[in-house]
């Protein structure tokens, strides 16, 4: 899988497919891709985090497979399952014609279903480009993270009726997590670690101009005034940087070209998804954020 070699080449290359990123989240991508390691990314929701996974995928024209965490996630929907329908069928079938069924005979990979794990793997076994996204693992139970330990340690996957399915090329692995509970140290030890912040203004300011380009460059500002300011109040859920593109494209839609009292009051549910948090936002003025 092809990447630029060098940190200002990645970071050039991050900001060409519209993100712009700190550069210690540059140096960590770096060392993850060149160490062949995975990179394990933490931060609010909303700040761009699933978003690097894309941008990677679409930097090296390789494949994306994402496995959305939940709680409940377990092997057969992440690994693998084996496809029961057509075993049987194929069981059928042999005592149809006379043959005696074996397990070698409905145990083998023609009668796997593969998962997003599984895919990853497979792909990169035969060298094929590919980013396996792991978005939002603390979603998911602490159980569910024993089964990562060996692909993230090995890039491989063992089936007991099988063997092992071993990536010859690692993919490009992005864990994600929004810290709703503390990820296993067994888990991050496996990966380059990076926590993303919100930005701050000025970086917010670049990033709507790559996302929200038709946005004057006065309401760009003003848009990310406001939003450092909303920040710093104490809101149960502060909005992120995809709330900021909203709020821009929410506001050329309704064809306003400032932000006031009436407008940011008009459009809060854009960017505040909380019935308290709205009160909270009024209760300390709108006037203060404008």
């Amino acid at each position: 899988m092809s990447f630029p070699s060098s940190i200002d080449d990645l970071d050039a290359a991050f900001v060409s497919f519209g993100y712009v990123p700190e550069r210690s989240l540059t140096v960590a991508v770096h060392l993850a891709i060149q160490m062949g390691r995975p990179l394990f990314v933490e931060g609010e929701p909303g700040v761009g985090k699933t978003e690097i996974a894309k941008v990677l995928a679409a930097m090296s024209g390789g494949e994306l497979i994402r496995l959305q965490c939940y709680e409940g996630l377990d092997a057969s929907h992440a690994l693998y399952e084996w496809d029961y329908a057509r075993q049987m069928l194929a069981i059928r079938l042999l005592e149809a014609q006379g043959g005696d069924v074996e397990v070698k005979d409905i145990m083998s990979e023609e009668y796997l279903i593969a998962r997003p794990l599984l895919k990853a793997i497979r792909r990169s076994s035969e060298g094929l480009p590919t980013v396996l996204l792991i978005d939002e693992l603390d979603r998911a139970d602490e159980e569910f993270e024993a089964y990562l330990l060996e692909l993230l340690s090995e890039f491989q996957i063992t089936i007991p009726e099988i063997g092992t399915i071993r990536a010859s090329i690692p993919p490009v692995v992005v864990i994600t997590s929004n810290r709703t509970r503390e990820i296993h140290d067994a888990v991050k030890r496996r990966c380059i670690y990076h926590w993303i912040d919100y930005p701050n203004v000025e970086r917010e300011i670049e990033i709507l101009h790559k996302k929200a380009p038709d946005t004057s460059e006065s309401l760009t500002v003003e848009l990310a005034e406001a939003m450092r300011k909303l920040r710093e109040l104490d809101l149960f859920k502060p909005p992120g940087v995809a709330e900021t593109i909203d709020w821009a494209n929410a506001l050329k839609v309704l064809g306003e070209v400032e932000l006031s009292a009436d407008v940011i009051d008009a459009t809060l549910g854009v960017i505040v998804k909380y019935e308290e948090d709205i009160e909270t936002v009024r209760r300390n003025g709108l006037d203060a954020i404008v």
